[in-house]
């Protein structure tokens, strides 16, 4: 079956709020105010609560409380806010996945995005973008889960997704890999070009070119979030470790294996997220 086939099955693309898709299309509109953000992200009550909860979390060490939703926006600021309801909302637009655990899928992509944020700043880039792009890193796992449950839950048997080879046995099965399909999800949703390139290129960034550093950033912090749902050793790790990628954003051995803090440190307040 072709990504496209794949896309077109009733159930393989999820419902994400309408607030959402409001949120999305402020890339490509950046002069949008905060109390027009703060009125539309108003009028989903689901998504309010939930932003109000993660705002008001020890995550944010806000210095006093947040009651209403434009207070969030201007204390956290809107490209925070922003990060938070479109991660928000794709955790809720995927109700159950054939052969899936999510909320165990939704903790390793949340280890991704923190781990990738926590790089991005190391690296000096977008820790912001970094931190959505690996939420919504492994959508196209779920796509595939779902289109395709038979033969996905056959291939989970031998190559695991949470495992390093996942993507080299999806081309073997199927011609493409979740990162493809993820990548034209993010198309779909017109999301920024970033977004469905970084997608595409994560699992082998050599592979794709130097178009950007973000693949190499959610690269990195894809391996430090399987290392933790396998149980790594710190001498496993150090085995495991992609150095040449590391090498490509002028990060040490060291930074990655001694200096990150536990990927538990750095989600700690934002549970609610995946809730």
């Amino acid at each position: 079956m072709t990504i496209e086939a794949l896309l077109q099955q009733p159930n393989a693309l999820p419902t994400a709020p309408k607030v959402v898709d409001e949120l999305i299309s402020s890339f490509l509109y950046p002069n949008v105010t905060v109390d027009e953000i703060a009125r539309k992200l108003s009028t989903d009550p689901v998504l309010s609560a939930k932003l109000l909860r993660l705002a008001n979390s020890a995550y944010y060490h806000v210095s006093r409380n947040i009651g209403t939703v434009a207070d969030a926006v201007r204390m956290l600021g809107f490209v925070s806010v922003r990060t938070l309801v479109i991660s928000a909302g794709l955790v809720s637009g995927f109700k159950t996945v054939p052969g899936l655990d999510l909320k165990r899928f939704w903790r390793f992509s949340l280890n991704t995005a923190v781990a990738a944020k926590w790089l991005a700043r190391e690296a000096g880039d977008n820790p912001e973008l970094a931190f959505t792009i690996g939420m919504m890193h492994g959508l196209g796992e779920l796509v595939i889960h779902t289109g395709l449950p038979e033969e996905a839950q056959d291939l989970d048997k031998v190559a695991g997704i949470y495992e390093p080879g996942r993507a080299a046995a999806e081309i073997a099965a199927f011609g493409y890999d979740a990162g493809a399909v993820g990548a034209e999800l993010a198309l779909r949703w017109k999301f920024p070009d970033i977004f469905a390139a970084t997608i595409r290129a994560y699992a082998d960034p050599a592979l794709h070119g130097s178009w950007s550093r973000l693949p190499a950033i959610v690269h990195l912090a894809v391996w430090r979030a399987q290392a933790e749902e396998n149980e790594l050793s710190l001498e496993e790790m150090a085995a495991a470790l992609p150095a040449e990628v590391a090498r490509t954003l002028a990060l040490a051995p060291e930074t990655l294996l001694e200096r990150m803090p536990p990927l538990a440190e750095l989600s700690a307040g934002l549970e609610e997220l995946i809730r």
